[in-house]
């Protein structure tokens, strides 16, 4: 293509530091320097083959594969937005989603909050606000169980106090799990679930997936983790907790894909904290004793619990609601395509999890790229959540505007 002045409008040498008709400055692009992969020779522009060794060049535009890396994650969260029924770019605005964290809030803001999801506070869905939501009090109330948290642990590691190992296990499972669910309830738009429903459905819906969990492991026999058994524990656990999700989601007949996500976190998150409890619990009485491995669970399980039962079972809550639509939820839903993407999807996660896999296992490499796999696929579905807010507010707007002109 011709390259022309900006100022002028006249033709140009692209070489040419200046316009020869009206002498004002081109800005001459500067080619990124890259490297052949394979013997290393520096080359500029697009290549298709290098000088020094013939190698094929067009394939390893980067030498460190970031292009490689942004095209595999662009084509990661397209398919997961595609599963929604969205189309487009996925847009992810990180810095709008942290931007209130640490700015001085009121107490009558925290107020706010906690009333809001009641038959008074909920807003019409005309007024629904689809903007990407800026949430502050989970980062609080972390705050809250960390400080109580350490003073458990001061008790226990240095005054061995063993009145304070219950709540220590306690505090310390709950710490992340219920930190994270109120994020999740915050970034629910529609603001039509209370903090008294998401409180109960963290309690009473995690103890129920439990049970539920048990119930299919009397029926599923899991003798061993290996590879097999990794698989079996992700189809009974997630099962387990997506029958109780199931649940609520039928009892509250909701719309939403972010209802979906915050009652899928509600379950999930119980769940984590009484699995997380049980395990250090276990793990100190079988130790004899020694608070440092009880100790050492919490913080791991708390560490990497962002990127397991809360966000797998959140996942398979928007598959719930991207099957079932404005309908009731019934059997038709459970079995239809879409929900079974998003269930898939929580299984395999969970399955690779649990597996015995070596590499990097020292570090736990495994569940760290999980976790990123896990946040980056709620905060696609979180931007799912936003766009379908904005179409049913849209919708509602022109419904009343309607209304409005046939009176």
């Amino acid at each position: 293509m011709e390259k022309r002045c900006q100022n002028c409008g006249q033709p140009i040498d692209p070489n040419a530091r200046f316009c020869r008709y009206c002498g004002h400055e081109n800005v001459v692009e500067e080619k990124k320097v890259q490297y052949c992969f394979r013997c290393g020779k520096p080359y500029t522009g697009n290549v298709a083959f290098c000088s020094g060794c013939g190698a094929r060049l067009n394939n390893y535009p980067n030498n460190n594969g970031e292009n490689i890396l942004k095209k595999g994650l662009d084509n990661f969260t397209s398919t997961i937005n595609s599963m929604t029924g969205e189309q487009g770019k996925v847009e992810i605005k990180l810095k709008e989603l942290f931007s209130e964290v640490f700015k001085k809030h009121t107490v009558e803001e925290r107020e706010e909050m906690f009333i809001s999801g009641t038959k008074y506070t909920t807003p019409r869905e005309s007024q629904m606000v689809s903007s990407w939501p800026k949430p502050w009090l989970y980062s609080r109330v972390f705050i809250m169980f960390l400080i109580v948290f350490i003073a458990l642990f001061v008790m226990v590691n240095n005054f061995y106090n063993t009145n304070a190992i219950p709540g220590a296990i306690f505090i310390g499972a709950l710490m992340v799990p219920f930190s994270a669910l109120i994020f999740f309830w915050e970034v629910n738009v529609p603001r039509n679930i209370s903090i008294f429903d998401v409180i109960t459905m963290f309690f009473v819906g995690g103890a129920l997936s439990l049970i539920c969990t048990l119930i299919l492991y009397e029926i599923i026999r899991v003798e061993q983790l290996d590879y097999l058994g990794a698989i079996l524990v992700g189809i009974v656990e997630e099962v387990g907790k997506i029958a109780v999700v199931v649940f609520y989601v039928s009892r509250k007949n909701t719309k939403y894909i972010l209802n979906g996500m915050l009652i899928g976190a509600c379950v999930g998150a119980g769940f984590a904290v009484f699995e997380t409890a049980g395990y250090a619990f276990n793990a100190f009485v079988g130790s004899g004793g020694q608070t440092s491995v009880m100790l050492d669970i919490l913080w791991l399980r708390s560490i990497l619990s962002f990127g397991c039962h809360i966000t797998w079972t959140a996942i398979a809550g928007v598959g719930l609601i991207v099957a079932k639509k404005e309908e009731q939820l019934n059997s038709n839903h459970i079995l239809n395509g879409q929900f079974l993407k998003f269930l898939l999807l929580a299984i395999v996660l969970h399955a690779i999890w649990d597996m015995p896999i070596t590499f990097g296992s020292e570090i736990y490499l495994v569940q760290w790229v999980l976790t990123f796999i896990a946040i980056v696929t709620v905060l696609v579905l979180l931007n799912a959540g936003l766009r379908q807010v904005s179409q049913y507010a849209k919708l509602a707007r022109e419904k009343e505007l309607q209304e409005i002109k046939n009176q």
